[in-house]
């Protein structure tokens, strides 16, 4: 009887829809509401906001369509954390554009 119920307990979770769930009293949270309402089209934030979507993804054991685009994004931020110029590209490092969207759970 267990194992019955244990089978298909877990082919519902295997079968189960991803959520993203948001506390919008987080201070992360918090802070990118503020910095993305008071600039709606700054770079940074809406890297830093799809980060924010990876890291969970990636946490809660998904994997990512594109991991370069991923590490391209974290270079950015690393770069900007550090005051290097945002533009300046080097050779080894592709320019990727930062999307207009968040990428859809699959």
């Amino acid at each position: 009887m267990y194992q019955e119920y244990d089978y298909f307990r877990a082919l519902q979770v295997t079968k189960s829809k991803k959520h993203l769930e948001i506390n919008p009293d987080h201070p992360i949270v918090e802070t990118l509401r503020q910095k993305a309402e008071a600039d709606k089209n700054d770079k940074a934030v809406k890297d830093l906001v799809v980060l924010l979507f990876e890291t969970a993804l990636l946490s809660s054991d998904f994997s990512l369509e594109d991991p370069q685009t991923h590490s391209s994004r974290i270079y950015r931020m690393i770069k900007l954390g550090l005051g290097t110029d945002e533009d300046e590209v080097t050779a080894e490092e592709p320019s990727t554009a930062v999307p207009d969207e968040i990428p859809l759970l699959r």
